[in-house]
């Protein structure tokens, strides 16, 4: 289901709140398909109740939103009142449920989306993979033969209940990718707001400084859409941008390193695209980039913000969490407040570097993930060393945008039957309805339009 036909399937009473609510239910509870592993919750339920509210609303004339009426998915580190926030692990499912839902879920049900579930995800997102030994690992849309192949992370239930029908478009957390990485890797649209933008509170935090709330959809479209809702403004998306004389930069430090030939093809092929469109694309030198490794030789924000939360639950709780999260977040022990503090600062002085040298352009591009979709058993247990490497590259680029306090759009630009590529479009903090008025440019001209 994509969000723009479905619109007008409802508008034009060919279909209902209820009937896509009922499919999406049905795809989710089926054996045969990927609902086990990519709900931790799936709420028929109230689904069946906000679905038959919003046919009730629309019979009356009342339509509050493009929204009205679809099927959304949440990714689990919103708090959604009566339920427990378990963030896709097992260590809080004894938790008291939450009190209120979080800002962006009561802008979700104002504008008349039905929520269907909560999503399965990298335990407390803190990996961009998408595995997860507790509930499952999703698997990816475009291959799945065998064990198949990772959806990204930490969003990753997200990703998939998109493809797989089970939800028009879902919410997920960016910290340093998770909204991008498997929007890219499962041939999706995602967006990463400034943090600013859309509201945190009510989402368990991974890290307070880079966290942000984004969604992931079909097109590029239905994310403009959504991106409005959550951020409180009129649900209209902004005019796509003709991309005559468009100022496009294409960093050449560090982002393009190590390209999967697939990746690398599928970007070149982009870029010539946009040029024979009229934009003019630049290729520069953001030494930035590479003193972001430099930069937290002593320990990351991620690292040291989720020890800060999670400290007291490791020490009773430890040995439920997964091995691999348990260790990543004890490693924020290590970093000393006076190392964080310069961090901090650090961020600060880079910010200003990166938006001086980007001011000239309209956008930044790059690959979303420098690689296609790796397979699930290379990473499992015992595969240590492959699943950190597989980590780092993978979060490599879309983790300088939040470095950044920028925007960052990512959809498709592979051609139908190779594995997904994403292609991303980045601007500095505030610029995001620019960056999606680009986008919907852009995915235009890649779809030949």
């Amino acid at each position: 289901m994509t969000a723009l036909p479905t619109i007008e399937h409802l508008a034009a009473g060919r279909t209902s709140a209820t009937a896509l609510t009922e499919a999406a239910l049905a795809r989710a509870q089926d054996p045969a398909g990927e609902g086990a592993r990519v709900f931790t919750l799936l709420d028929a339920g109230r689904a069946r109740a906000l679905a038959a509210a919003s046919d009730a609303l629309r019979a009356a004339g009342i339509v509050r939103s493009p929204l009205e009426g679809l099927p959304v998915s949440i990714k689990d580190l919103f708090d959604v009142a009566g339920q427990v926030t378990t963030a896709g692990s097992v260590v809080l499912k004894d938790a008291a449920p939450a009190a209120r839902n979080a800002p962006v879920i009561d802008r979700l049900i104002a504008a008349g989306a039905v929520i269907v579930g909560r999503t399965n995800m990298t335990e407390f997102a803190f990996s961009g993979l998408g595995l997860n030994p507790h509930h499952g690992t999703p698997r990816n849309p475009w291959d799945r033969v065998g064990g198949g192949r990772i959806p990204g992370g930490s969003s990753s239930g997200a990703a998939v209940s998109v493809t797989d029908g089970m939800a028009v478009l879902a919410l997920g957390s960016d910290t340093g990718g998770s909204v991008r990485v498997p929007s890219a890797l499962c041939g999706l649209a995602g967006f990463k707001p400034t943090q600013r933008r859309v509201p945190l509170a009510g989402a368990l935090p991974l890290s307070t400084s880079l966290d942000s709330v984004g969604p992931l959809a079909a097109s590029v479209r239905c994310c403009a859409i959504a991106d409005a809702v959550l951020a409180g403004e009129p649900a209209v998306p902004p005019p796509a941008r003709d991309l005559q004389g468009a100022r496009l930069a294409v960093p050449e430090t560090v982002v393009l390193d190590d390209l999967d030939a697939a990746v690398a093809a599928a970007f070149e092929r982009a870029l010539a695209r946009l040029s024979a469109a009229g934009a003019r694309v630049a290729r520069i030198a953001v030494p930035e980039f590479a003193e972001f490794a430099p930069l937290h030789a002593r320990g990351t924000l991620p690292a040291a913000e989720a020890w800060a939360w999670h400290r007291a639950l490791l020490a009773r709780a430890g040995d439920a969490y997964d091995p691999r999260v348990a260790s990543r977040l004890r490693g924020g022990e290590r970093m000393g407040a006076a190392d964080y503090v310069e961090l901090l600062a650090a961020r600060r002085r880079w910010i200003a570097q990166v938006e001086a040298r980007i001011a000239g352009f309209d956008a930044l591009l790059m690959p979303t993930v420098p690689c296609i979709a790796p397979r699930i058993d290379a990473l499992a247990p015992p595969h240590d060393e492959a699943y950190s490497a597989a980590n780092a590259l993978i979060l490599r680029n879309p983790a300088f945008i939040n470095f950044l306090d920028g925007c960052a759009l990512s959809l498709p630009c592979h051609e139908d039957g190779e594995a997904p590529v994403g292609l991303t479009l980045a601007g500095r903090g505030g610029t995001d309805r620019d960056i999606l008025a680009l986008g919907l440019g852009v995915e235009r001209v890649l779809a030949g339009i």
